[in-house]
């Protein structure tokens, strides 16, 4: 195995080093042809992208064209930048990030799309800059009268992007702007000036010879974020910018960018790192993530920088290394609060990070105490990138494990008291459909139902359908289907109801909290549950109810329906599901829910909660029914040979169709 690690290793730093050349192209971005130079007495081969197949290249057009469609060769050849640390300018040369960076924007682009990014990433490696010389090349290059607008975190970094330009365009040659000065660059006559400020803030410059404006603006001065008529917008480390009375990053983007059509030629980039979580910029990454936003997520990792590799002193020592990565593999102890387990060290092998940038990794971690603080500056994958203050309660790598049991439900639809109709837009996802197979097992399925609230910003209500007919094989209870949303309360109960009589009278379990020990982390529309649960007990007889002692049966108390779910409950719960998750003990069927438990966390007074911005709702749902079902319910008895369950069992992996419903 070691063997196959270093092989391993080998071929990741063979990709990570190949060569790359932007003037010849060799290594570019993007899918490119091999072809001559035209008219040049070198016949070494150049790499030019797709998009120029087909143009007739001469020695006079070459330089246009190649410029108009290579951002990495127009960046290489005509843009210069300071050098850090001193001395002169050097050519913008993309680095491995950036190229990736410029791949993503590159292909958005070309499929004549307008370009909406959100780009989460580690520090140092010049995303900001690359951003904002793509939207130079853009205006340069492609279009006339293309308007771009810069808003900085703060006064420094508006400042830097000005000086930034200020070299950009005082090396830039004049003939690369004007068409006249291309044709006849010894023309004489009074040129035109490459760049001129207007105004007199000092933040909007002219280029002239393109007619197209530059302004830059910061955060702390919403005024001068105001969009016009702009085309392209780059919002700098937009994660810290901060909310204040009568501004929050959502005005100050609003302002800024709604005045730029959703139409091929236009940009928005939000970039930054990563600044805790429930703020505009996370919010914004997750809904990128999920694919419901009109934005494209992109992170850029620790180990996508070059610069976070520490090499090894000879071979004997990168093979010690990779032993000890293979033998630590399954270690979740850390030996001390200034290093990472060895399960976490195996987990950056496997993202894809090489010996020598975990070799880094170790070094750079023992400068922290936390690895919170690690993760802020250097995360390694958009989970941890976005910090918090508590300890997340569910293990990453466990959660991560229950993804291969989740997938898009194969059935959608409504359930009433006339069954299942099926219906795209329906409210429920649907995994497995009942059937009559385990009719013998008591309570084969669990409903259970996490209230929430009606109006747009309470809690969502969920209710999630188990099955534990599994169990009776040996196997693991699934959740088989669910529906969550914002309804009325009267509605939540029909359609609670409703589903536990669609799976074969399920045990319905209702979570119920009084108005003394209403849990602070639900946000509902008030105390609900003496109405859901008097209204159920009459028309739905399998009902859920909290045991009674000897002595409240004597003295003739209540019988108490529904989960309390309460100070002393909720960690009994949550506890189970720390061991079901970490044990793999159920299926899963929904990623969200995972989202969910990866966004969970025990805070510093011991209780428990989703972090800021995030929801737990699903994850209720599961904490609750898989208390009552590997606790509180008998595990149901294998079937005799040659019963119908068995048979179903054995055709379970083909779902019957929902027509028969």
């Amino acid at each position: 195995m070691i063997e196959k690690i270093l092989e391993e290793n080998k071929r990741r730093l063979a990709r990570i080093h190949r060569r790359f050349d932007p003037l010849s192209g060799e290594g570019s971005t993007g899918e490119r042809f091999e072809t001559l130079m035209p008219g040049a007495e070198d016949k070494s081969p150049i790499w030019l992208p797709v998009s120029m197949k087909g143009i007739r290249l001469t020695p006079g057009n070459y330089e246009h064209m190649r410029s108009l469609h290579d951002f990495p060769y127009w960046a290489a050849k005509y843009v210069y930048i300071k050098r850090k640390g001193g001395g002169d300018d050097v050519p913008f040369v993309l680095n491995r990030p950036q190229r990736k960076f410029v791949e993503c924007l590159e292909k958005v682009r070309l499929d004549g799309k307008p370009i909406r990014l959100i780009l989460l990433k580690a520090r140092q490696w010049g995303g900001s800059t690359c951003s904002q010389l793509y939207m130079a090349w853009l205006q340069l290059m492609h279009s006339t009268s293309l308007n771009s607008l810069i808003i900085a975190h703060q006064g420094v970094g508006s400042d830097e992007i000005k000086d930034m330009f200020d070299r950009m365009i005082e090396s830039y040659p004049a003939e690369m702007l004007d068409a006249e000065e291309r044709k006849d660059p010894d023309r004489s006559g009074r040129k035109r000036k490459k760049m001129e400020r207007v105004g007199r803030s000092g933040a909007i410059y002219r280029v002239p010879s393109r007619n197209c404006k530059i302004k830059i603006g910061t955060a702390e001065r919403p005024d001068s974020c105001r969009g016009g008529d702009y085309n392209l917008v780059h919002c700098s480390e937009v994660g810290i910018w901060k909310k204040t009375d009568g501004k929050s990053p959502e005005d100050i983007l609003r302002s800024a960018c709604s005045g730029v059509l959703y139409a091929p030629m236009t940009m928005i980039v939000y970039e930054s790192t990563a600044n805790g979580t429930g703020n505009f910029f996370h919010r914004e990454y997750e809904a990128a993530k999920r694919g419901i936003s009109q934005f494209e997520a992109l992170f850029i990792s620790w180990f996508d920088i070059d610069l976070y590799s520490l090499p090894f002193s000879d071979e004997a020592q990168r093979e010690r290394f990779a032993a000890a990565l293979y033998e630590g593999r399954e270690c979740e102890a850390a030996e001390s609060d200034r290093c990472q387990p060895g399960a976490y060290l195996w987990w950056l092998w496997q993202q894809g990070a090489t010996l020598e940038a975990i070799n880094w990794y170790i070094a750079e971690r023992s400068k922290y105490s936390e690895h919170g603080l690690m993760a802020a500056e250097y995360p390694s994958d958009d989970v941890e990138a976005f910090v918090h203050s508590g300890a997340r309660v569910f293990d990453k790598y466990k959660v991560e494990a229950l993804r291969k049991g989740c997938g898009v439900p194969p059935h959608s639809g409504e359930i009433d008291d006339n069954g299942f109709s099926p219906l795209a837009s329906g409210g429920w996802k649907i995994w497995e459909i009942p059937d009559e197979s385990g009719q013998n097992i008591d309570s084969r399925y669990v409903t259970v139902v996490d209230v929430g609230g009606r109006s747009a910003k309470a809690d969502w209500s969920v209710i999630a359908v188990f099955d534990r007919m599994p169990m009776a094989f040996g196997e693991r209870p699934e959740i088989v289907a669910q529906w969550r949303g914002h309804t009325d309360f009267d509605l939540l109960t029909e359609k609670a109801a409703d589903a536990s009589r669609f799976y074969g009278n399920a045990l319905l379990v209702i979570e119920s909290n009084t108005l003394e020990t209403h849990d602070r982390d639900r946000h509902t529309d008030g105390d609900l549950s003496s109405f859901i649960l008097n209204r159920l007990r009459d028309s739905y007889p399998n009902l859920y109810a909290r045991s009674r002692s000897e002595e409240a049966v004597t003295r003739g108390v209540p019988v108490r329906y529904g989960f309390h779910t309460n100070i002393a409950t909720k960690p009994m719960i949550i506890a189970t599901l720390v061991k079901v998750i970490r044990e793999g003990m159920y299926i899963e069927r929904d990623p969200a829910c995972l989202d969910e438990y990866l966004s969970y966390e025990r805070r510093q007074n011991g209780s428990y909660g989703a972090i800021a911005g995030c929801h737990d709702d699903l994850l209720m749902t599961r904490a609750i029914g898989l208390h009552i079902i590997f606790h509180e319910l008998d595990v149901p008895s294998r079937p005799l040979p040659g019963s119908n369950m068995l048979a179903t069992r054995a055709s379970r992996r083909s779902p019957r169709s929902l027509a028969s419903w």
